[in-house]
């Protein structure tokens, strides 16, 4: 399928950024801070207001990419937390 917006090549790019968050120090330990939270029943608001920690920063770094690219993380970990809570609810 051709995407106008060229939205497979930044599903990867997405990927590789989170496989490369997993390898950098998400990986490292047994337990995240992440896990904890979502454990403790906070997730969707620490997902949430990362996204807004990360938008309300939005271009006062020189990555704009890289900053879109932890919303996006964030905005997938509170899916998860979402679909988590829908399946166990």
């Amino acid at each position: 399928m051709k995407y106008k917006f060229n939205e497979d090549q930044v599903l990867r790019e997405i990927k590789t950024y989170v496989d490369r968050t997993y390898e950098a120090h998400y990986g490292n330990g047994k337990y995240q801070a992440t896990d904890m939270i979502i454990d403790a029943g906070h997730g969707e608001s620490f997902g949430i207001g990362n996204i807004m920690k990360y938008a309300m920063r939005f271009g006062k770094k020189d990555n704009k990419k890289k900053e879109l690219m932890k919303i996006i993380h964030y905005a997938i970990i509170t899916m998860y937390v979402l679909d988590e809570e829908k399946n166990n609810g």
